[in-house]
């Protein structure tokens, strides 16, 4: 995905102009969820509780952490949770797949990899999210499905719906696509469960989360051959991912003079992407390093991150997650 018109965050003339636009996609995202609201278009249950974790703001806001961190709450209170992804940013596009730690995200997408990397739980792609949670259910895997994404795939019957929003940025402009940069009109918030914002609060419900660094991890070496970059130094940060800016001011929070590298969200690096005539050491996210962990050379890092819902926060998702299941996540 490319950079966002800067007119989405504002009330500009652009987004003026393109009014009529985003009041026809809107009038017809909102005549397809009332179909389905209806039973004029049919979704299907898959026999488990499914949770969607998804946003109406076009491009990242930051749900895969919380998705990690809903995945490991589960499986601490004894369930199996599974997380079914359309595996953007990879190929997997037609009968649903099974996703492995070390397959490559080139065909099953960065996400689904890195979600079966930290967690270990089942994790299924698909463009039909029902038949991925299907392939989930089937032979008794999960018994919880997540939707990573798929907040409009109304398809998929759902028990609970999370919304998470980059604090930063909010609603931009708060006006639909073309015009702005939402997926659905706000009003679509008065039907989910909770709203929650990464960084910060973004309603009057207060639900947050904050990413916390872990340490850095060199890619594709157990034992590198030279030390990481020591907080104050100078580095490049290389981050492919939907709002690049948060991660380059984390960097620069923990102390580094951050050269800047963004590039599109799914980007498919390859090594000429990380070779520069000034020879810096070079720390990425954890999402790219799972594109790049084939490609690894000297002085090149990760950051890995985790999602810390705040106490009121976390009381509510579990207050959610003991709605779902026979039992609470217990504490």
């Amino acid at each position: 995905m490319l950079a966002l018109p800067q007119f989405w965050l504002e009330q500009g003339w652009p987004a003026r102009i393109l009014r009529p636009l985003a009041a026809c996609f809107s009038g017809a995202v909102q005549v397809r969820a009332f179909a389905y609201r209806r039973g004029w278009l049919r979704s299907y249950r898959v026999g488990v509780s499914v949770v969607v974790v998804g946003n109406l703001f076009v491009g990242g806001s930051g749900k895969t952490p919380l998705v990690i961190w809903l995945v490991e709450r589960l499986r601490a209170g004894g369930w199996r949770p599974g997380v079914v992804s359309r595996g953007y940013g990879g190929y997997s596009s037609g009968k649903p797949r099974l996703v492995k730690a070390d397959d490559d995200p080139v065909h099953q997408g960065d996400e689904p990899v890195l979600i079966a990397a930290r967690t270990g739980a089942p994790v299924a792609v698909g463009a039909d999210r029902v038949a991925a949670a299907e392939c989930l259910v089937r032979d008794g895997r999960c018994d919880l499905v997540i939707s990573d994404d798929g907040l409009q795939h109304y398809r998929l019957e759902r028990d609970a719906e999370i919304v998470v929003f980059d604090a930063d940025r909010g609603a931009g402009n708060a006006r639909c696509f073309p015009a702005g940069p939402l997926r659905e009109p706000l009003s679509r918030l008065r039907r989910v469960d909770l709203v929650v914002g990464n960084g910060g609060v973004v309603d009057s419900a207060g639900y947050a989360f904050r990413l916390v660094p872990g340490r850095l991890i060199a890619l594709g070496c157990d034992s590198p051959s030279v030390a990481p970059p020591m907080i104050g130094s100078r580095i490049r940060a290389v981050a492919g991912i939907g709002y690049p800016e948060r991660f380059f001011r984390l960097l620069r929070t923990l102390g580094y003079r951050v050269v800047p590298q963004p590039f599109p969200d799914h980007h498919v690096f390859r090594l000429k992407d990380l070779q520069y005539a000034e020879p810096l050491p070079i720390i990425m996210t954890e999402k790219d390093a799972v594109k790049c962990r084939r490609m690894a050379v000297d002085g090149l890092w990760y950051l890995p991150v985790a999602a810390e819902p705040d106490v009121r926060t976390q009381n509510a998702l579990d207050s959610l997650l003991s709605r779902l299941l026979p039992r609470t996540v217990d504490n």
